[in-house]
């Protein structure tokens, strides 16, 4: 990919200093590989911030209308008419629920890192999972992401279980 990629990676306070949060190369590389593979090839300007409990919930009380924690948030940026950015949008990610999550599902929490950062690139690309075939389309798309990356299909493992 010849595009500039340009990744904005913040971690802020407010959960356990001892929790698993990567390390900036690796989010850097998930996401470069998610948007080469989904065939994104234009400048593009991602940021990614890492939040706690209280903050992701906030944010899906506000953006999404859901009183609860989530693992991931993507907020598209939608460009005013005759502004032309190479921004692609925002991705907040909560650490205690991905790691609880990896955890609660047998897996590393590396692996389930890349894939939620891997969902929320995609989400920024317009990819969803609101009704069955989207959710397969996007399902599919994130397997061959993750085995690109050296991770296993996570949606087997939780069949699995």
């Amino acid at each position: 990919m010849n595009a500039a990629i340009e990744i904005d990676f913040q971690v802020v306070s407010g959960f356990d200093a001892a929790a698993y949060v990567p390390g900036e190369q690796d989010v850097n590389s998930w996401i470069k590989c998610a948007l080469a593979m989904a065939g994104y090839a234009q400048p593009a300007q991602v940021s990614v911030c890492v939040v706690d409990r209280q903050e992701i919930t906030a944010l899906n009380r506000q953006y999404r209308k859901k009183n609860q924690a989530t693992n991931v948030l993507s907020f598209p940026y939608e460009p005013m008419p005759g502004v032309d950015a190479p921004l692609l949008g925002d991705i907040a990610v909560c650490a205690e629920v991905i790691n609880e999550e990896a955890r609660e599902q047998h897996k590393t929490a590396g692996q389930h890192w890349a894939h939620i950062i891997v969902h929320g690139v995609l989400h920024l690309l317009g990819f969803d999972h609101i009704n069955d075939n989207d959710a397969q389309q996007m399902e599919a798309m994130e397997v061959r992401i993750l085995e690109q990356l050296g991770f296993s299909n996570p949606y087997e493992e939780i069949n699995n279980l």
